[in-house]
Order: structure tokens, then C-alpha cells, then sequence
């Protein structure tokens, strides 16, 4: 039986619950019904604030659901554009887990070449490179290198380095080998191989997704990454974790969503002086919106001085970072909103003088 005339006549609403309403999702915006997808935090408010009675069941859940679309809670439909951002949000939230995972084996790394040839950081810049990678899943210990023959470990030196290690590296780890204070275990020179295999196949992996991502950038065209220090990374996490920045009546609320806004804490007569960062909603965005600001402040002129000037009043250096993510926020919603490019103070100078010298040569 239908009960309307039209799908546009037709509002859905369903409270957000991960991967399992997904299908749903997509199914509903493909047929381009005007969905709504609601926090259960948000249900959760609405419903106490209907009844006092403690009651939850889902066709409560329901009732409030419908009561919220014919109130006037102010609620943003969903789009193909905010599930191609979803998408960017599932590759950007991986390539992040990959990254932390891949951290944890490096460290693996560090500890098993310590305990197997401690004498190998001394001669390298880096252990994880290309050669050095090479060089210990073909001779994961310090015996087995120094019982190869020099040419064979020259050659293969040579070869991961792209000719950067010859034979003069290959005769100072082969004598260091030959000399070592490592002790040859076979059960950790197996541990350290198979950690270093999987490292090498989580870099393809993270390449991989790096591409795709860059691929999705680049049809999105956010204007946020014309701020210097923004890369693809740490622009798509943070484009990812938004969505449309038109959702959020102010930057205000999309600081509130990154947990960085103070907590305030006043009862009575007692108003504490020290305010915390919340720390509450996005950690992905959080994390970001921090790394980013870093990157940021040592790339652009005007956020440099601001740092610079927050320091100089006594901030602690995360908590000056936090003031200039705060900045970074408002610019970036800005520019979302407008569709401007990024232009800061001494850009916006340089574009002048230049109007200038071309003025004087016309005339």
C-alpha cells in the first residue's frame, strides 16, 4: 500500500548503528528517499526528555525516531556524497590502523635486531630500509652474515640500496658480524624474517590505499587543501570524519565533535581555573586535526606567529597547539563553506606588491 505520492514526500529516519545499517543506507539514498541518520546519543536525549519513566524498547526507539523527524530538531539528510565520504572514511580509518600496527612491528624489529646483531644500527642511518630489510630476511643473525661470502653480500646490499651501500658497507657489516655480541636463536631469527615480511606486504597494502584515497581527494577538490601543511593524509581524515562541514552550524560544533573543546566544571561557588580537553567523539579526527595543526604552523607564516605568540604568554606547547587547531578549524570551514582557496596574510601581500610592480609597468 503506498503512503505517498512520491518518494519525495517520504522522510526516513534511522538512528546510527556502524556497518549494520549501511546496506540499508545506501539502498534508501539510491531511491532518493530524503534519509536522516540520527546519534542514539541524540535519541537517547529526545526520549528522556518526552518521559521521566526509564523505558527503552525498540518500538520506544522507533516513536522517538519518528517524533524527532516531525519536530523541529534540526536534522541534515543524507547524500551520495557523504557515502562516497564514507568511503574515505573506511580507507583513511584503515590506512591508520595499518600504520599503528605497522609501528608496533617496527619496534618488534628494533628489540629483535638488538638481541640477534646490536652492532647493526651503529653502521646504517636507518634500520628500516630497503637494504637492511633485505639484508636480514636473507641473514637474520649475525652468523649467518658473517659466513657469506663478501661478494654475495655486496651484490645484494647494492642492489636494495639502489647503489647506495657498496663493498665498503658490506666489509664493515660482515666484520662486525664476524666480532658481534649477539646470540645466534633460531627461533628469533625466524620471528624477525616473518616480522619483516609482513612489514614489507603492509607497506604495498598502505600504498595501495594511499592511491585510492588520493584517487576520491580528487574528485572531492576540497579547497582545505590549499593550506600549506595539509597533505592528502591528514586532509582526507579529517574531510572523512566531517563530511559536510554544512552539517555543523559553526566550527564551534565541529571542535566539539573532535573532543577538543575545554570541559567546564562550576558548581556553586567553585569554578575551576584549570580547563581539559574533552577528549570526547572523533579520536580520528582529534588526531588529525592535532598532526595537521603541527605541520600547519611550520609551513604558514601567520599560523607560525600564532604559535609563536601563545608560546610566548606561558602556553604549554600542546596546549598552543590545541589554540592553533582551533584556528585551523575556523579557517578550514571557511574555506569549505565559500569554496575559496586558502590565502593567508603574507600571500595576500605578496598579491599586492605583484598588482603594484604590474601597475607601475603599465604605466
Amino acid at each position: 500500500m503506498s503512503v505517498a505520492s512520491s518518494t519525495e514526500d517520504v522522510r526516513v529516519g534511522l538512528e546510527a548503528t556502524g556497518h549494520y545499517s549501511y546496506n540499508l543506507l545506501s539502498y534508501l539514498v539510491k531511491k532518493n528517499f530524503k534519509t536522516y541518520v540520527i546519534n542514539p546519543l541524540h535519541t537517547s536525549f529526545y526520549r528522556k526528555s518526552l518521559s521521566l519513566r526509564r523505558t527503552k524498547t525498540d518500538s520506544i526507539d522507533a516513536q522517538t525516531i519518528a517524533s524527532m523527524m516531525m519536530s523541529d530538531v534540526d536534522l541534515k539528510s543524507y547524500s551520495d556524497t557523504l557515502i562516497r565520504t564514507d568511503e574515505l572514511k573506511s580507507l583513511t580509518r584503515y590506512r591508520y590502523d595499518l600504520v599503528r600496527e605497522r609501528a608496533k612491528l617496527r619496534t618488534s624489529v628494533s628489540r629483535l635486531i638488538t638481541i640477534l646483531f646490536p652492532e647493526l644500527e651503529e653502521l646504517v642511518s636507518c634500520v628500516h630500509t630497503a637494504s637492511v630489510y633485505a639484508l636480514l630476511i636473507k641473514y637474520p643473525c649475525a652468523d649467518m652474515i658473517a659466513m657469506t661470502h663478501l661478494t654475495k653480500l655486496t651484490n645484494l646490499l647494492t642492489d636494495a640500496s639502489h647503489g647506495h651501500y657498496g663493498r665498503n658497507k658490506a666489509i664493515a657489516i660482515r666484520e662486525a658480524a664476524r666480532n658481534s655480541i649477539g646470540t645466534n636463536m633460531p627461533a628469533k631469527s625466524m620471528e624477525l624474517r616473518h616480522t619483516l615480511q609482513l612489514i614489507l606486504k603492509m607497506n604495498e597494502g598502505i600504498e595501495e590505499i594511499e592511491k585510492e584515497i588520493q584517487k576520491i581527494m580528487d574528485e572531492i577538490n576540497s579547497p582545505i587543501l590549499t593550506i600549506p601543511g595539509i597533505n592528502y593524509g591528514m586532509g582526507a581524515m579529517i574531510i572523512a570524519e566531517i563530511g559536510d562541514f554544512r552539517r555543523f552550524e559553526s566550527p564551534d560544533k565541529i571542535l566539539a565533535y573532535a573532543g577538543l573543546s575545554p570541559s567546564t566544571y562550576q558548581s556553586g561557588k567553585i569554578d575551576s581555573p584549570y580547563a581539559h580537553m574533552e577528549k570526547r567523539g572523533s579520536r580520528y579526527l582529534r588526531y588529525a586535526l592535532f598532526n595537521a595543526t603541527k605541520y600547519v604552523c611550520k609551513w604558514d607564516p601567520d599560523f607560525a606567529a600564532y604559535l609563536c605568540h601563545k608560546l610566548e604568554v606561558g602556553k604549554h606547547y600542546n596546549v598552543a597547539i590545541s589554540h592553533a587547531a582551533k584556528k585551523l578549524v575556523r579557517v578550514m570551514y571557511h574555506l569549505a563553506i565559500s569554496g575559496e582557496e586558502y590565502e593567508g596574510k603574507g600571500q595576500k601581500q605578496e598579491r599586492d606588491r605583484s598588482m603594484d610592480l604590474i601597475e607601475e609597468n603599465m604605466e
